[in-house]
């Protein structure tokens, strides 16, 4: 259940880099709403996360699927450049999440 909350904690967060994206580009109700409410509803998740998860693990998990959603997201939505030295980076990035999550 942690790991599921954690999951969704991280796409809500992705979703309110987006919209204070969308908020510093054009500032009107909805995409305030979007990047409010997707940070919150990203932290309300994260503190559930931790009555089964312990904060070593929980913290750079959802920190680490956040970057790299928000990288991956402005990649696609916002043409950002997607380079090679980028792509690493995700990568590992990535390996380091999951390397987290082979500990427990």
């Amino acid at each position: 259940m942690g790991w599921l909350l954690i999951l969704i904690a991280s796409v809500f967060e992705v979703l309110g880099a987006i919209g204070l994206k969308l908020y510093a580009e054009e500032k009107n109700p909805s995409r305030l709403v979007l990047y409010w409410g997707g940070f919150f509803v990203s932290f309300v998740l994260f503190y559930f996360s931790l009555h089964y998860l312990e904060l070593s693990i929980v913290y750079p998990v959802w920190v680490g699927l956040g970057t790299s959603g928000a990288v991956l997201a402005n990649m696609l939505l916002f043409n950002e450049p997607k380079n090679f030295p980028r792509l690493f980076g995700l990568t590992i990035i990535i390996i380091g999440v999951v390397g987290l999550h082979a500990t427990l």
